[in-house]
């Protein structure tokens, strides 16, 4: 039971810490975030020599009305993810604590 204490304390102090390098690094003037579709697409034009804006994609794509939506649909997807992942995982657990 201790050692499972230390293990969390431990746990939690590397989560802050990399949190608080996190927010000192991204903090510096002239930093932007960049996804990495943005990067990925930019390093895909380089290659290729073809601008951006000449890329049509095959399959068509769902364009939100607005930004809200957008964000909605992501934390709506997220949200499911991370249900699944914590059924998922729960039910690894209980099948373990079947086993005699």
């Amino acid at each position: 039971m201790i050692r499972n204490r230390k293990l969390e304390i431990l746990t939690a102090a590397a989560i802050v810490a990399f949190v608080i390098l996190f927010l000192v690094v991204s903090a510096q003037p002239g930093h932007e975030f960049t996804g990495s579709d943005d990067v990925g697409s930019q390093m895909v034009s380089q290659l290729t020599g073809h601008p951006l804006d000449s890329f049509r994609p095959l399959i068509p794509q769902y364009v939100p009305p607005s930004p809200e939506i957008e964000s909605t649909l992501f934390a709506l997807q997220a949200a499911i993810g991370g249900i699944l992942v914590g059924w998922i995982f729960g039910y690894w657990r209980g099948v373990s604590r079947q086993k005699p």
